[in-house]
């Protein structure tokens, strides 16, 4: 029997890992859950926003602030300029349009707006929408960005990210478009 010597994750590794594990928790699980409740459960009952707004905003919101405060400390500790690279500008852009998204999505539900088109509905729904389809891209980029890019670059490469991690990223983003 051969001993297997593992060299455990830097403290630096641990935070960028936590960062990963949180955004993408937030970005790719929990706000779609909270996507899907709206769109199957509004046709038959009247708490479907409430359990919306649960999943968007005390779920997800605190999950992703946490994820976002993990990799700006991360990046402090690598002593990156601020958003001086792919990875920081896109999370940035993520993190002002969950921000857009959540002040829409009030927007959507307090203020009636008429419908440009009859019996339809009104168009900041669609920009709701259609914000929400662009937070989910560049959610699913970022994440792949990271994995496969970011990691190595900002870690020195010493561990490799693992396959599984991989693997649940291809996952949630198949189950995601087929919903």
């Amino acid at each position: 029997m051969s001993a297997v010597f593992t060299i455990p994750l830097s403290p630096l590794e641990k935070r960028a890992r936590n960062h990963a594990l949180l955004c993408g928790i937030g970005f790719l699980i929990f706000l779609p859950i909270g996507v899907l409740v709206a769109r199957y459960t509004r046709t038959y009952t009247r708490t479907w926003f409430g359990v919306h707004w649960v999943m968007q905003f005390l779920i997800s919101g605190p999950i992703i602030f946490a994820g976002v405060a993990l990799g700006y400390m991360t990046g402090n500790d690598l002593d990156l300029e601020p958003f001086s690279d792919p990875h920081q500008r896109v999370g940035l852009t993520l993190l002002i349009l969950y921000l857009v998204q959540l002040l829409l999505g009030a927007v959507v539900h307090f203020v009636k707006l008429p419908s440009v088109f009859h019996g339809h509905r009104a168009p900041h729904n669609y920009l709701h929408i259609a914000v929400g389809v662009t937070i989910f891209i560049l959610a699913a980029y970022q994440v792949h960005y990271g994995l496969y890019t970011q990691w190595t670059v900002a870690t020195g490469g010493l561990h490799l990210i693992p396959d599984s991690a991989k693997h649940a990223w291809l996952a949630l983003i198949i189950v995601s478009f087929k919903t």
